[in-house]
């Protein structure tokens, strides 16, 4: 009895049309992958609002200090690093090396909070020797980046809580130095002037407009950014939304105007 099997011709016709199936598919599983990611992102920022509005009804509704304006807690680091160390040191907010997300340690006990997967993606983008040299294990956990005029800030004199942001995804641990990396127009050229053109740093301003990019620009990525605003909300802006309808609002950051410097500092 003879044995019937695929000729050659059959085999590679077979391989051909999985191939294109893959081809076909790939860019959906991608779309459906970044949405997901996206999703955990929104959520971990949830988690952190919760914990900072847990914080504030424990303080008498005053804000940590983060220590704004030095080099201390403008880092990633959640513990001591070191050779040699095997216990995990929790660090402080004083600490030079910490994030500032130690402030709340006594509420969030799980520091995956405060992650989120296309930061880590944007943080490879975008070089470990341009984030102070930091192993990704180290600031994984480490994605959001802290208003920096939120330091020690009574939250009862803000009025609009809902127009204030505290947090937002960014590739930078704090956001200070002014109002100058915020989300305004820099000469006409865009947002952000730590990012502007002539800085070449483009894939820091791509990595803060780090979902749903759709274009390749330097500085016109066609993404977004999620924030976390004071009343807890969290929303997402898109690039389009800071360029042309929401430039020259500081009291996003700024609604007690403690900078008062001109707006291109």
């Amino acid at each position: 009895m003879s044995r019937k099997a695929f000729t050659l011709v059959e085999l590679l016709v077979v391989i051909a049309i999985i191939a294109l199936l893959m081809a076909i598919l790939m860019p959906s599983l991608q779309r459906v992958k970044k949405q997901a990611q996206e999703v955990t992102c929104r959520s971990n920022l949830r988690q952190v609002g919760i914990a900072m509005n847990t914080y504030l009804h424990d303080n008498d509704f005053k804000m940590p200090n983060c220590y704004t304006h030095t080099n201390r807690s403008n880092r990633y680091f959640w513990y001591q690093t070191g050779s040699g160390v095997r216990v995990k040191t929790p660090m402080k907010p004083s600490d030079d090396e910490s994030y500032w997300g130690t402030a709340y340690w006594d509420i969030v006990k799980n520091t995956n909070v405060f992650s989120c997967p296309s930061f880590i993606n944007s943080a490879i983008g975008v070089g470990l020797d341009k984030l102070y040299g930091a192993p990704i294990k180290e600031f994984k956990d480490s994605a959001f980046a802290l208003n920096g005029w939120t330091s020690e800030l009574s939250t009862t004199s803000v009025r609009m809580q809902g127009e204030m942001i505290i947090v937002q995804e960014h590739i930078e641990p704090r956001i200070e130095n002014g109002r100058r990396d915020m989300f305004f127009e820099y000469s006409g050229e865009g947002p952000l002037s730590h990012y502007d053109p002539g800085a070449g740093r483009a894939l820091w301003y791509r990595a803060i407009f780090r979902h749903g990019v759709t274009r390749s620009s330097d500085h016109k990525t066609g993404g977004r950014c999620n924030v976390l605003y004071l009343d807890q909300h969290v929303a997402s802006l898109t690039e389009r939304e800071i360029m042309e309808e929401k430039k020259g609002k500081p009291k996003w950051y700024d609604p007690l105007e403690k900078w008062t410097d001109d707006w291109d500092g």
